[in-house]
């Protein structure tokens, strides 16, 4: 899969962007109490949507699959910056999964596993990390 997304600044404020992705139209900006007119979701609130979107997806795939009684599967996501004891930074990311509908405790503990296979867990945690190559547009 070749995903093209492109983000042009809108001229609308300071960090204020448009983003193109697939077709879809969205904006991203900054808040106001850094510097932004909050527009649209700061960079890292995309990348938590990205994240949650992923995980209850794939919740949703698997126990279609598995015909489970999951209703519906709610991702609440947030992100803070933490210091280790070594004082160096590190981002830290907590995501709280409801589950709603008739499962027993064996079928919830494997969807909790299950969240973890997501594509977009596997490329933030994996041992792989992402290559980003960035250059110029001629």
């Amino acid at each position: 899969m070749h995903a093209v997304t492109t983000v042009t600044e809108s001229g609308e404020g300071l960090y204020t962007q448009n983003i193109n992705t697939a077709g879809h139209a969205l904006m991203a900006d900054e808040p106001v109490d850094l510097g932004g007119r909050d527009l649209g979701p700061a960079p890292y609130d995309l990348l938590l949507a990205a994240l949650g979107a992923c995980t209850a997806m794939t919740l949703r795939m698997y126990a279609n699959q598995k015909k489970w009684d999951l209703k519906k599967a709610s991702v609440t996501l947030s992100h803070e910056k933490r210091t280790d004891a070594e004082n160096k930074k590190f981002d830290f990311i907590t995501r709280e999964i409801a589950l709603e509908g008739e499962l027993d405790a064996a079928q919830r503990a494997r969807l909790l596993e299950i969240a973890n296979k997501c594509p977009v867990h596997k490329t933030l945690t994996g041992d792989m990390r992402p290559v980003v190559e960035s250059r110029l547009a001629e």
